[in-house]
């Protein structure tokens, strides 16, 4: 049974930074703005690892084991950020303005907040699986759709529109 969790385990992370990568080159190569490969990494994220949450099974200490995954790329996102570690394909696909800081803001909370939403609920509870769903998809597109049509200022914060960018 151990063996099923393990492969599982790498199967996550293997499906993870395919998806990452993916994005990193698109962005990297200039090919898709970095805005916008920020945004589709939001969105396709959080669903292909709920979906690698059925490769393990029910035994409640697998949470752990898939929490490893966002854990080991919100631990490379604060080394990225904190400029121990290199890497500019990840902060041009991450980064608004091209700053490896940039990193320890919204990539950094949202692994975080991966990483508690695996741990609380997993599968015993459908909270963690929608929590993940509106926060991925609903900060992804939110952007995609404020910048097309975002109209209306948010009085506090100028850079922003109610719409979503």
């Amino acid at each position: 049974m151990i063996n099923n969790n393990i492969v599982a385990l790498a199967i996550t992370f293997i499906v993870a930074l395919v998806w990452l990568r993916i994005n990193d080159y698109l962005a990297h190569k200039g090919w898709v703005e970095s805005h916008l490969s920020r945004k589709l990494i939001h969105i396709g994220t959080g669903p292909l690892f709920v979906l690698c949450w059925l490769l393990f099974n029910e035994n409640p200490i697998n949470r752990y084991l898939a929490a490893l995954v966002p854990m080991a790329f919100t631990v490379q996102f604060f080394l990225i950020g904190i400029g121990v570690m290199k890497d500019e394909a990840s902060v041009k696909a991450m980064s608004r303005s091209g700053d490896r800081r940039e990193v320890l803001r919204g990539p950094l909370y949202y692994g975080i907040i991966f990483v508690l939403l695996t741990i609380i609920f997993w599968k015993d509870s459908p909270i963690g699986i929608v929590a993940l769903m509106l926060m991925c998809g609903g900060d992804g597109l939110a952007d995609i759709f404020g910048r097309k049509w975002g109209t209306r200022k948010i009085i506090w914060n100028e850079r922003k529109n109610w719409e979503g960018k």
